[in-house]
């Protein structure tokens, strides 16, 4: 599969473990930017992932840098509260690239100095100013299904 979620030194494990696990729901890869705020041994991560934690594709990196390197042509979007666009504004129909959808810390997000020019991949995820962002779990399902809508959910039981 061409999709990819990065998650940048996340800190909550449970969230990691969820989202481990609707990686493997859609077939999608997992990249972990370090330092983690945990141990990918940690109970937590085990339990929200359940028994799937072994069965998903996780990589490891020590920088952005590093992921860039493994991927230096594929498409990469930047889901913060910042972002200029609406996630649904991009199109993500061209599987024929990587696509890499990178979340950033769950306290802070990704730093802004690492993101400079490339302000135009940046998206968010429309809601009001009740609330700073949404759970970070949640936000990488809304992102993960809605991309997966757009190219018709290949792969997938439907």
């Amino acid at each position: 599969m061409p999709n990819h979620v990065v998650l940048f030194q996340p800190e909550i494990p449970a969230n990691t473990g969820n989202i481990a696990r609707t990686c493997l729901a859609t077939d999608t890869t997992l990249h972990l930017i370090h330092p983690l705020g945990f141990s990918t041994e940690d109970r937590m991560v085990k339990r929200a992932g359940l028994d799937y934690w072994y069965d998903v594709t996780i990589y490891h990196y020590d920088s952005l840098e590093e992921l860039y390197g493994k991927f230096p042509e594929g498409d990469y979007y930047y889901v913060e509260n910042f972002g200029g666009s609406s996630f649904v504004e991009m199109d993500y129909t061209d599987t024929a690239k990587d696509q890499l959808f990178v979340f950033g810390r769950e306290s802070d997000g990704i730093p802004h100095e690492l993101l400079e020019g490339m302000e135009d991949r940046c998206v968010r995820i429309p809601m009001t100013d009740k609330v700073r962002s949404l759970n970070l779990a949640n936000t990488v399902s809304i992102m993960l299904f809605h991309v997966l809508h757009e190219q018709g959910f290949p792969g997938l039981i439907k």
